[in-house]
């Protein structure tokens, strides 16, 4: 026998769920960031997961690997939360994506001629 399900009953139950997205701004600063370090040859490939309240950008310095490096934004109560990861080791944790993505910037040293 046929039974006929009320699509907007099933809907309402999985609104619950609250999953967590990078926005515009977010991934374009991320995608800045790779995009200048594949300039150099360091970085060749990245993925985007979206595992509920956790939103993954990783980065790979060849296609068949694990990931070098990971940014993550999850929710932490009323606020976001970004992490950045490499290798299993957490390099970084704050509430600004600004602050999180300084980890990859370049330190300049001086050098004696």
């Amino acid at each position: 026998m046929t039974q006929l399900i009320d699509l907007s009953e099933y809907r309402r139950k999985g609104a619950g769920k609250k999953r967590t997205y990078f926005d515009q701004a977010e991934l374009r600063r991320l995608l800045d960031i790779y995009s200048r370090h594949v300039a150099t040859g360091e970085w060749r490939d990245y993925a985007i997961d979206f595992n509920g309240p956790v939103a993954i950008f990783s980065i790979f310095r060849h296609t068949h690997e694990s990931p070098v490096f990971a940014v993550m934004k999850r929710r932490n109560g009323k606020h976001n939360e970004f992490i950045v990861r490499s290798r299993g080791q957490e390099l970084k944790r704050c509430r600004d994506l600004g602050d999180a993505l300084k980890v990859f910037e370049k330190k300049l040293s001086l050098i004696d001629s």
